[in-house]
């Protein structure tokens, strides 16, 4: 379909519509009920798109706001391209026509807020891209409406949190991209309803904790992205949790404290048949200093195997501060023994 439509925008004017009116200053493609506004400086959507028009590219213009009545009448519209704008406001009925709508892409914008209800009207909707704005918080009725949702793009915000039932609705959902935002944890909940979920990115995150049963409920996961966050240890429980055919998990460019634990966690991981950690070979030891810069791979066993000894050493020493102990107590026994039997003979 994409592909449809990428040779449909680059036919030549010549076949455009001529028998109906088209907005100027588009291009109305005949047969196709395709409209082509990219890139004319359009400061608002404009009046007068064909009512047949299946899809509707806006991208590239100074768009700031999506009003009530922008879309009236376009019952058909299954694709609607707005990114490269600046809409920083939709309102909270603007969609509320596009019950047929299948794609929005509203990334490269500047909306800092959905509206509440945002999807209420958008029940036949698949691909949503969200992408690219200055979202800080997504809410819990937002996006409740979706049921019908297979990718949704929220990468490249500043979104920080999340509400625990924001994503219930989205049951179908194959892709859910978060990369590139300002989150702290994954947290239990949030993604109980996403066992269609396959592809989950949380790269370039500040995540530092992935909460126990978080991953559990997703059963069709086949890729996890969590590199590039502030993750130093992770428990195996967490991911044994994840009861999948096959997952490819990547985890580079985290702070990781290499120690003993760690090293058993990933030892175990790779003895799991359907985890595959694919870039474990790229994962670096942030601390402590001596092996900081070092792979984790090249450490292999050497981290437990240096904790064993050391663990070793300080029985050792503990032990042979207690024999010197007794043996001191000892004499220092005997010695007082000593006098008090030479005390005893004196008198």
């Amino acid at each position: 379909m994409l592909r449809l439509i990428r040779l449909l925008l680059l036919l030549p004017p010549s076949i455009m519509l001529s028998l109906r009116p088209c907005p100027s200053p588009c291009l109305c493609y005949e047969s196709s009920d395709l409209v082509d506004c990219r890139s004319q400086g359009l400061e608002q959507v404009p009046p007068g798109v064909p009512r047949g028009t299946w899809l509707l590219d806006l991208s590239g213009n100074r768009v700031r706001e999506v009003r009530s009545d922008s879309f009236v009448g376009l019952w058909s519209l299954k694709f609607l391209l707005m990114s490269n704008n600046s809409v920083h406001a939709l309102h909270p009925q603007s969609l509320s026509t596009l019950q047929f709508l299948e794609k929005l892409d509203l990334s490269f914008n500047r909306l800092r807020w959905l509206p509440q209800d945002f999807t209420l009207h958008l029940s036949s909707l698949q691909e949503l891209r969200l992408d690219h704005n200055l979202m800080q918080h997504v809410d819990s009725s937002s996006l409740r409406h979706c049921d019908n949702l297979r990718r949704l793009d929220l990468s490249h915000n500043r979104i920080r949190t999340i509400d625990t039932k924001a994503f219930t609705s989205l049951s179908r959902l194959r892709l859910l991209n978060l990369e590139g935002n300002r989150l702290n944890a994954l947290e239990d909940g949030l993604l109980s309803r996403q066992q269609s979920l396959e592809v989950l990115l949380l790269g370039r995150n500040n995540v530092s904790a992935i909460e126990a049963e978080a991953l559990a409920p997703l059963r069709s996961l086949t890729l996890l992205g969590l590199q590039g966050n502030q993750l130093q240890h992770v428990k195996f429980k967490t991911f044994l949790k994840l009861r999948t055919v096959s997952t490819h998990l990547q985890m580079s460019r985290n702070p990781w404290i290499c120690d003993c634990d760690l090293q058993r966690v990933f030892s175990k991981i790779q003895y799991v048949r359907h985890l595959h950690v694919e870039d474990y070979r790229a994962i670096l030891c942030h601390a402590p200093p001596q092996q900081a810069g070092s792979t984790l791979a090249s450490m292999d066993s050497q981290l437990c195997m240096a904790e064993t000894a050391s663990v070793l050493v300080i029985t050792i020493t503990v032990m042979l501060a207690v024999i010197g102990a007794l043996v001191k107590a000892e004499r220092n026994r005997k010695s007082k023994q000593a006098a008090s039997d030479a005390e005893s003979a004196d008198k």
